[in-house]
């Protein structure tokens, strides 16, 4: 074994090299200015409820907008802001440079008067009604739909029961098989009493969810992080980078009951996209129905997805174009991180593009 090493200068160096960027980073703190949610400029074009469709606008020197809208559906939990935290790493502003003319749907935040609202209603109701709008809009009889994570399995049950409105779906981080032996959220739900939860509660907190996900990765999420934030903290931009992410990880809308009830029963317990019985609008809901190119993208370090519950799609649908896309990274990182502005957005408006 090699000796520690430790001497009195070199500790002494990096205790006063910890001091000042401690020291720098409280000012930094104190001086951070109020943290956006979303760098992107947006028009709303549709309302509904507590739902908000936004049309992004297409920047400077972008190319021709596709005459096929793309509308991302993204999950109910946490914020859609996600797609677009920052200036230099945001899927919406690589996807306006590919050419196409993003909309997204952006749920809001679920009440009281929301906890009855179902499954149903978010799907033949909320999405099947902005397809519509975008579809008079732009003259068009299908849209392009990209799904993330909870997002994703909304977009495949959509196109499932309403096949001639979607001409291209993208699927990202989502889960198709709900109980992969690695998948250690839906071993942790599968004897939890989802009915008493949502006749106790009525809509099930945010918070609750969100510190049930960051359980996952105990040390890493909620201790490792704050330990190298000390590295950042004497740059600026770095910290207000950090509160941007910050503020989107705690930024958690509580579910609407019922929805949440039906979600977790039919898909995490019941493994509905596999088993079926999946019965939305009085309609089973059935993968085969699928016809559309469908291009599936997942994160090989996926920790609340993981990889083979997405690959699961594979040969479920009906679809004679079907690409799968391997991210070599987490969750998040598909949509934050520089590799993935590089080749995961690119890669998704290429596709379309040629479809």
């Amino acid at each position: 074994m090699f000796p520690i090493d430790i001497r009195p200068d070199k500790l002494t160096q990096e205790m006063l090299d910890y001091s000042r960027k401690l020291g720098q980073g409280m000012e930094n703190l104190l001086n951070a200015e109020a943290i956006d949610t979303g760098v992107s400029p947006k028009q709303a074009v549709y309302s509904e409820d507590k739902l908000v469709l936004y049309r992004y606008d297409r920047p400077e020197g972008a190319p021709k907008a596709q005459p096929v809208p793309l509308l991302i559906v993204y999950a109910l939990v946490n914020r859609p802001y996600m797609t677009d935290i920052q200036e230099d790493r945001s899927t919406i502003k690589g996807l306006l440079a590919t050419g196409q003319d993003v909309y997204l749907i952006d749920w809001g935040y679920p009440d009281q008067a929301d906890r009855a609202i179902t499954l149903d209603d978010y799907i033949n109701g909320y999405i099947d009604r902005c397809v519509d709008h975008l579809c008079e809009t732009h003259g068009v009889d299908s849209v392009n739909l990209l799904g993330i994570c909870q997002g994703g399995a909304f977009s495949l049950m959509y196109s499932a029961l309403h096949p001639e409105k979607v001409r291209n779906l993208v699927t990202m981080v989502t889960p198709v098989d709900f109980k992969t032996p690695d998948n250690l959220l839906s071993a942790w739900v599968q004897n939890v009493d989802i009915d008493l939860a949502v006749d106790t509660m009525g809509n099930i907190p945010g918070e609750l969810l969100n510190w049930t996900f960051l359980s996952l990765k105990p040390f890493s999420l909620t201790g490792q992080k704050y330990v190298n934030m000390v590295d950042l903290l004497d740059d600026p931009d770095k910290v207000k980078n950090f509160l941007r992410m910050e503020k989107w990880i705690f930024d958690s809308p509580d579910q609407a009951g019922e929805t949440f009830r039906q979600f977790i029963k039919d898909f995490y317990q019941n493994n509905g996209f596999l088993n079926g019985g999946v019965v939305l609008g009085g309609q089973e809901v059935n993968l085969k129905d699928i016809t559309c190119p469908v291009l599936n993208i997942f994160a090989l370090q996926d920790h609340l997805v993981p990889p083979d519950a997405s690959k699961a799609l594979k040969g479920l649908t009906s679809s004679k174009d079907y690409t799968e896309l391997a991210f070599p990274g987490g969750h998040i990182g598909i949509y934050v991180s520089g590799k993935a502005q590089k080749e995961v957005t690119p890669a998704i408006g290429k596709w379309l593009n040629e479809r």
